[in-house]
Parts: C-alpha cells; structure tokens; sequence
C-alpha cells in the first residue's frame, strides 16, 4: 500500500510540476525583449546677438556654473559678478575673463540694462538677495534651495506680486536632466495616461572635506528636506499636475554625522496634492564605489504604464553614463538613451523675460514646491 501512495504522489507532484513549466514557458512567450533607442529632439535655436543681459550675485555653490550656462544657451550674455569671498571671485573669473567685475552688490543692481540676476549664495542670503533683486526691477534665478524659512517665502510672495517680477529656481534634477525631459515630453503626450504617483530618490555623495562649514549648520542651509528633497517636491509637482498638497508625514535623522550636532544626512516624506500623491526620500549615504555623486532616481506611476529615470548611473545594467528612462506599457518595454535630449530651460526662462510668461516654470509651483519642502523640514520626526 505504501509503495502505491509513494507512486501516485510522485505522479501527482510531477503533474504539477510538468504544468508548471508549461505555465511558464507559455508567460516566456509573451514576453518580449526591451528595445533600446536614442531619444532625440529639435535643435533648439541660437542667436547671432545677445537677448538678454544678465549678473551673478554670490557662487557659493557650483551650481552657479551649470545655472550661468543654462541662460547663456538662452541667449543670455553674463556681462558681471559679484561676491564677497576673493577665491570664489577669482574661480569665477577665471571661467568668465569677458565678464566684468563688479564691485558691489549696488552697482549690479543699479544697472538698468541688467534684466536678471543669478545666484548660488550661501542659502540663507538667497532668498533676500532675491527681494532686493526684484525691487530693483529685476527678474532672479536662484540655486535650490531658494527659500528655507515660511518668513523668507511669505515675503518672497509680497514683493514678487507687487513688483510682477520673475522669481524663479533652479531646480536641476529636473530642468537640467536630459531624461527627465524626455519624461515631460511623454507624460504631457499621455504615453503613461493620468499619473497616480511619483517616487523621487535623491543620495547625494558628502566628501566633508570639501565643504565649508556652512554646509553643516542647518540654519544656513534649512535641513535636508529643505534643500535636497525640493528637487523631488519640485518634480513631483511638474508630473501630477497639482496645484495645492499637503504633507502627510517626514522624519529626518543625523546616522553618521555626530560631529556636526543638529546635521541631517537623511530625511524623507510622504505628500498628497489634489492630483496625484508622491514619495522623496533623500540622504548624503552615496558610497565610494558608485561612479558619480549620486544614484538619482524618479519613477513615475500611471494608469496605462509607468516610466523610471536613472539620472546619474544605472548600476542594474550594462548601459553607461547617465540619462537613461525605462518606459514600460501594455505593449512593451523600452529603453530610451536620453543623452542627445536638449534641454530647454534656458531658452524658455528667457523667453518669459522678454515675454513675461511663465513657459520654463510657472510662478506658483516655484514657490509651493519650497513651500512643500519646508513644511517638511518643519514638522519631521527626530529619529533617533
């Protein structure tokens, strides 16, 4: 009797095991390989002459480099500079022999034919500079973050309606990623249909060496909800669509950095907006083995399918450099190499100068989305 039930269970589990296989080999068939392709776009226009005239104020943050030739491909002509610290001066110069050297924060802003002022000052100094910038009747392009106090913003808005200046942020891991463009491009054509949610990731690498001690004083820079996540607020903004959020939870915690009291090296939260919901989490635990500052990251979730951007590297395959969007829908799964993407943001940002529109970014989501991010900061969780 034994052998008999020993012989059906082997009959019975290689039956299953037999319909098994087949079940997968049938779900193999239908799977298909990933195309991969070279996302391209128009050439943007040039200009024999300059459009606008512009000046950086503060470049206490390299950023001021990549922001400065963002307006350039605009048709923006960088006629002067000023800071405060000589080895920044003297950097900066080097870069731009053609520019002048101001040499005051005054005389640039008594200029009239100066139309924008840029900086990448120490965040605490950017949003003021921005107010006097603005009375001056000028338009101001600051460094993320712009803003790092609800005192700063509520007054950022008041003299930004009264004098019906442009007072907009460089929001990098969106405006100035060639991937991330691409992204636009296909959610506003409804590739991925209504977006539900975003989930933005961004590590950055620390290298404490190389900072200055303002970078660890989180009254100067706002914490790191504040400063790094407001790229992911920013996104997450752009792709849903809303126009009003709320923060549902946040916490930040100091893991590795008990040499630098009230230091955050990570932080994340949880936002809902009257059209889609979204996730950040941020820190500054980039190992030394990646092979770039940082592994950012943005998935996009639709109704019809859901795309993911590998900003920086992508270490889960063999395609290298950055750039890379993943599109997936109930079709097929693409890899798109983004690197000959233009990127638009200086045209358009110029354009709303001469025009007063608000194509590159509009007004208000640059000022919720630092909103959203100080909110935040404001009310984390202390994990300890």
């Amino acid at each position: 009797m034994k052998n008999k039930a020993d012989r059906r269970g082997f009959i019975k589990n290689a039956a299953l095991q037999t319909a098994g296989f087949g079940l997968l080999g049938a779900f193999a068939n239908k799977v298909q390989a990933t195309r991969h392709i070279v996302a391209q776009s128009k050439p943007l226009p040039t200009w024999a002459a300059p459009r606008i005239r512009f000046s950086v104020i503060g470049m206490n943050h390299g950023h001021i480099y990549g922001m400065t030739e963002a307006v350039k491909r605009g048709g923006g002509e960088l006629v002067s500079f000023y800071a405060k610290e000589p080895e920044l001066v003297a950097e900066f110069s080097k870069r731009y022999p053609d520019a002048k050297k101001a040499g005051s924060e005054k005389e640039i802003l008594d200029d009239n034919s100066i139309a924008l002022v840029l900086s990448a000052g120490i965040p605490i100094d950017r949003a003021p500079l921005g107010v006097r910038v603005m009375k001056a009747g000028k338009d101001y392009l600051s460094d993320k973050p712009g803003i790092i106090t609800l005192e700063q913003l509520a007054e950022v808005r008041k003299v930004q309606k009264a004098t019906k200046r442009i007072y907009s942020i460089m929001y990098s891991e969106r405006l100035e990623n060639r991937a991330t463009i691409k992204a636009s491009e296909m959610v506003q054509s409804g590739a991925i249909g209504k977006v539900i949610q975003t989930i933005g990731m961004g590590p950055h690498r620390e290298r404490p060496e190389t900072r200055p001690a303002w970078f660890f004083d989180m009254k100067q820079v706002g914490g790191i909800i504040t400063d790094i996540a407001s790229h992911q607020f920013d996104q997450f903004l752009h792709f849903t669509g809303s126009t009003s959020a709320k923060i549902l939870a946040s916490q930040v915690g100091n893991f590795r950095h008990q040499q630098y009291p009230g230091f955050e090296d990570f932080g994340d939260t949880m936002v809902q907006g009257n059209k889609g919901s979204g996730y950040v989490r941020v820190d500054w635990f980039t190992p030394d083995g990646l092979d770039t500052w940082g592994d950012g990251r943005l998935t996009i979730l639709g109704t019809d399918g859901y795309i993911e951007i590998r900003k920086n590297t992508d270490v889960a395959s063999g395609n290298k450099g950055g750039n890379h969007l993943y599109f997936v829908n109930n079709k097929e799964m693409i890899h798109m190499d983004c690197k000959d993407v233009e990127l638009p943001f200086g045209h358009q940002f110029v354009d709303d100068i001469l025009n007063r529109t608000e194509t590159a970014m509009p007004q208000e989501q640059c000022l919720l989305t630092m909103e959203l991010a100080i909110r935040a900061q404001k009310n984390a969780i202390i994990i300890t």
